[in-house]
C-alpha cells in the first residue's frame, strides 16, 4: 500500500520512538514529541507501539490513498475528513483508493499524529524512521506530491483501547522540574523566580526546544562552562536568562548552564504547548 501527499502543511515529518544510543556520535534521540499520542494512534490501527507515523505541526496534512488504508489521528484535536466528509478523530477510519484524507489544523494543542495500519515505511537511518530537524537525519519533511509506502499488515490488532477522548490542553501547562546539575550557577533570586514566574511560550519554539519568555534567570558571576552533555528535558539558560526546554531534536552538547531537567511527563505537555500560551515550572514529585 502507499499514499501520496497532497498537502504537506507547515511541518509534517515521519516519526517513531526515535534512535536512542547515538549521542556519542552527536545524534539526538529524536522521535515523536508526544510519545503517548504516537502510542495511541498506533494502537487504534493495530500497529506495534513504535511503528512510524506522521507528526503534523499546527496546520495538519492531506493524503491521497493509492490503495485502501486504515488510519487514525491522535494528539492535538482537529477535524478529520475523507473526501470532504467528517470522520472520527481518535478511531480507525477506512480511506478507500483515490480518496483524500484531510487532517485539519490543530484546534487544541500543536501536533497531531497520523497512524496508518502497517506503519509508514520510510527508509530507516540508524534503526529509526524519525526525522531529526536539527541534525538533518532521517526522512526529509513531507512535500506535496511525494509518495510513501506503507508497511506489511500487522499480525495482531495491537490492543486498541477504543475511541479516544480528546486530551485537554490547558492554556497554562505545568513543567515538573528536577533542579540541577548547574542550579548553583544561578543566584538565589533566580531560583526563587524559577518557581514563581509565569512564562510565555515563544513563537520560535520547535522540535529542538520550547522557548520561554518571562522573568530572566540571573547567573552568579561571569564564568562560562565548557560544553557538556545535554539530555531530553534539560532547561538550558542562555545569557539573556530566558529558559529553553530541550525537546527530542535537541543538541547533544551545550555550553550554557542547565538549571534543571523537566520530567518525561512535562516533555509530553511541552509538545502540545501553543505559542502565546503560558507555562510554569513546579517541583517534580519523587517516586
Amino acid at each position: 500500500m502507499s499514499f501520496v501527499v497532497v498537502r504537506a502543511g507547515a511541518l509534517a515529518t515521519v516519526q517513531d520512538r526515535g534512535r536512542p544510543g547515538y549521542a556519542h556520535l552527536g545524534i539526538a534521540r529524536s522521535g515523536a514529541l508526544d510519545l503517548d499520542a504516537l502510542t495511541l494512534a498506533n494502537r487504534a490501527v493495530g500497529n506495534d507501539d513504535g511503528a512510524a507515523v506522521l507528526e503534523t505541526t499546527l496546520s495538519g496534512v492531506g493524503l491521497r490513498a493509492v490503495e485502501p488504508m486504515v488510519v487514525a489521528v491522535a494528539g492535538a484535536h482537529c477535524a478529520v475528513r475523507v473526501d470532504g466528509r467528517p470522520v472520527a478523530w481518535g478511531a480507525p477510519v477506512l480511506v478507500r483508493a483515490g480518496q483524500v484524507l484531510d487532517v485539519g489544523p490543530a484546534a487544541r494543542g500543536v501536533r497531531s499524529y497520523v497512524a496508518v495500519r502497517g506503519g509508514v515505511d520510510a527508509a530507516p537511518v540508524l534503526g529509526s524512521r524519525s526525522r531529526d530537524v536539527l541534525g538533518s537525519v532521517g526522512p526529509e519533511p513531507l512535500r506535496d506530491g511525494e509518495r510513501y509506502d506503507v508497511g506489511a499488515e500487522p499480525a495482531t490488532d495491537g490492543g486498541w483501547p477504543g475511541p479516544l477522548a480528546a486530551r485537554d490542553v490547558p492554556d497554562e501547562i505545568t513543567l515538573p522540574l528536577v533542579l540541577g546539575p548547574r542550579a548553583d550557577w544561578f543566584t538565589a533570586g533566580a531560583r526563587r523566580a524559577l518557581w514563581a514566574a509565569t512564562y510565555v511560550v515563544g513563537s520560535a519554539s520547535n522540535r529542538v526546544g520550547l522557548r520561554l519568555q518571562g522573568a530572566p534567570l540571573e547567573r552568579r558571576g561571569g564564568a562560562e562552562l565548557p560544553s557538556e552533555g545535554m539530555v531530553l528535558g534539560a532547561v538550558q539558560v542562555p545569557p539573556d536568562g530566558q529558559p529553553v526546554v530541550f525537546l527530542a531534536d535537541h543538541p547533544v552538547t551545550g555550553g550554557y548552564p542547565v538549571i534543571g531537567v523537566v520530567t518525561a511527563e512535562g516533555v509530553g505537555a511541552a509538545a502540545q504547548a501553543v505559542p502565546g500560551s503560558t507555562a510554569r515550572f513546579v517541583r517534580a514529585v519523587g517516586p
